[in-house]
Order: C-alpha cells, then sequence, then structure tokens
C-alpha cells in the first residue's frame, strides 16, 4: 500500500519537475510564454531565411542591450531533446541577444506541425519585409514540393495574389550568381523579374550594377532584343508573282529555285545536287555554248544514209556499155 502511495507521490513530482519530455510539453501548453536560455534554442529547419545581416543583427543586439527583447520569439518544442526549442520566427533577436550576453530570451510556444512551422515563419519575414526575392521563392517551392501546396493555396496561406505567388516562383529559373545578387541586395524583386526573358541575364545583371539602371530602363533593354527576333522570326508571304518565276526557273534548270525579294533588291538561290548541275548552271551563267564535233561533209552524207539501204552498183547508174566506152576512149588515147 505504501509502495503504491510511494509510486504516486513520484509521479506527481516528476510531473511537477518535468523530468520526462512529454510532461515538459504539458507544462509549455498550460504557460504559452516564459523565458528560456539561449543556449536551449535553435534555428528551425524550416527557416526560410538563408542571409542574415551581421551589420543589422549588430545593431539589433545594441539596442538589445539597452532595452531588452520587446518581442518574444515564437518556438515550437524540440521532440528530440527535452527542454529545448526550435525557433519558428524571431532567429535574428536570438542571435542579437547572444551578441548582447544575454542568459535567457522570452519566447511563446506553440504546437506547430511541419507545414505549419514553414508557412507561420513565411509570413513572419514577409510581413516584416526580411525575406529577399529569391528566399520567398524558395519558401514557396518548398511548400509546393514538401507539403504539395498548389499556388492557390499558397496565396491564401500567406495573403499574397496567385500571379505574384507565381511570378516570384519564375525568379528560381534565374542563374544562381544573379541570385546571389538578388540575395545580397545589389538587386531589387524588379530588377530580377525584369531579367527573367533576357537571353543573357548574367550579363545583364552586372550591366544593371555597373550602370545602376532602373527597372524600366531594363525593361526596355531586355524588350528591345525580343521585338527583332519576333519580326524576323516571321518570314512575308511570297506574292504570286515570285513564286510564279521560282517555278518557271526550277523547270528551266532541272533544279530548285528560290527567290528571297526585299524591296527590289534580293538573293536567288539554286540547290544542286551533283558537281555535273553545279557545271551545268555555271556554263549557262557564262553563256558558253558547248562545242559541236567537226564532221566532213562526205562523212555528213554517209552518216544521212540508213544502213540498211540498197545501194546500186556504178553500172546500174551509168549503163552496161558505160565501161566498155570508158576503156576504148582510154585504149585511143595511148596509140
Amino acid at each position: 500500500m505504501s509502495t503504491q502511495k510511494r509510486n504516486s507521490l513520484g509521479r506527481g513530482l516528476s510531473a511537477l519537475l518535468g523530468d520526462e519530455a512529454e510532461d515538459y510539453a504539458e507544462l509549455d501548453k498550460l504557460r504559452d510564454t516564459k523565458s528560456v536560455p539561449v543556449e536551449f534554442l535553435h534555428p528551425g529547419k524550416y527557416q526560410p531565411r538563408h542571409v542574415m545581416d551581421e551589420g543589422a543583427i549588430a545593431e539589433l543586439a545594441d539596442s538589445i542591450r539597452t532595452k531588452g527583447v520587446l518581442q518574444p520569439l515564437l518556438v515550437r518544442r524540440d521532440p528530440d531533446q527535452a527542454e529545448h526549442y526550435e525557433i519558428i520566427a524571431g532567429e535574428r533577436r536570438w542571435r542579437a541577444a547572444q551578441q548582447a550576453q544575454l542568459h535567457e530570451v522570452p519566447v511563446i510556444i506553440k504546437d506547430f506541425s511541419d507545414i505549419e512551422a514553414l508557412e507561420v515563419g513565411l509570413v513572419e519575414n514577409l510581413q516584416r519585409q526580411d525575406l529577399s526575392a529569391t528566399e520567398e521563392a524558395t519558401g514557396y517551392q518548398r511548400l509546393m514540393d514538401e507539403f504539395s501546396h498548389t499556388q492557390e493555396q499558397l496565396a491564401e496561406a500567406v495573403g499574397k495574389s496567385r500571379s505574384h505567388v507565381a511570378n516570384t516562383l519564375r525568379l528560381l529559373n534565374l542563374p544562381v550568381s544573379v541570385r546571389d545578387m538578388i540575395d545580397a541586395g545589389d538587386l531589387t524583386a524588379g530588377h530580377a523579374r525584369a531579367l527573367i526573358p533576357c537571353e543573357d541575364p548574367v550579363a545583364m545583371a552586372k550591366k544593371i550594377v555597373a550602370g545602376g539602371l532602373s527597372v524600366r530602363q531594363v525593361e526596355q533593354l531586355v524588350k528591345a532584343p525580343l521585338k527583332k527576333t519576333s519580326s524576323a522570326s516571321v518570314p512575308k508571304a511570297k506574292d504570286a508573282d515570285t513564286l510564279a518565276l521560282e517555278h518557271d526557273l526550277t523547270g528551266l534548270l532541272g533544279m530548285q529555285v528560290q527567290i528571297a525579294n526585299k524591296g527590289g533588291a534580293g538573293t536567288l538561290t539554286i540547290q544542286y545536287s551533283s558537281l555535273d548541275q553545279l557545271d551545268d548552271v555555271l556554263q549557262r551563267l557564262s553563256h558558253t555554248p558547248q562545242k559541236a564535233p567537226v564532221v566532213d561533209e562526205a562523212e555528213a552524207v554517209i552518216s544521212d544514209i540508213p544502213s540498211d539501204a540498197d545501194i546500186p552498183s556504178l553500172e546500174e547508174i551509168i549503163g552496161p556499155n558505160a565501161t566498155d566506152d570508158y576503156e576504148t576512149e582510154s585504149d585511143s588515147d595511148d596509140t
């Protein structure tokens, strides 16, 4: 009997003293706000901020030395370590408090899920305008990748329009070097959005920083080559006369012919498939007629006679007594 009472009493003291993690959690639910040693806090794994301005933290530390931490940090219990907490919002205040050599900071303890931790961290930083455009985009992307958020759900969760969320997510398509310039504050969100359709965003980003260009100037520079490309990429339809001439030349030469006419001038393209065709075109263009073979007149006459023709003999042509007369005359001449 005494043993059971001792166990019950021991259990009650354990709950009051908080020897177990679940008992600490129950106590924290009863008191949402309390002071916690700075070494019992650690940055949250869903912290959307990647870049901390050390100069700004030093200024905040000077303020904390004189006035203390005026706004509590938002935390949730660490499930793996009793009495330890994960910072949801307020990491800069925690870092500044350490620089100011404070031993404890006020915290508000909330029982957040992972998705709530990321959403709350995003909203808190966006309200303070502490996030760069790329950090905001990365936070949105994590909500979509890790928690299957749609753009509509994102917009509702962070209090932004869907078009703002969509345009911000597009910044992740920029090269890493350009996003680093955004995080460093060298480029604004407006500059970054103007660079998205640029063919060479890195070169344009360097030009912006070197020349101090405004967002409007960047938009004009980016649109100019796009207009040239779009106008050049749409060829004008050929008129009927040009098409007819292409057809006639193609039939005359036996090779494909294309005509590009621009304001009275242009190009004539002849496509050949062999060197013989090329040589034929060159001969026609140089007006060099091909040499006809030299043929003797007799050969020409003979060549005109068919091979199977019935050719009469000399006796048939001049008569049967012609040869005797010719021989008698020859003999008299000899005497």
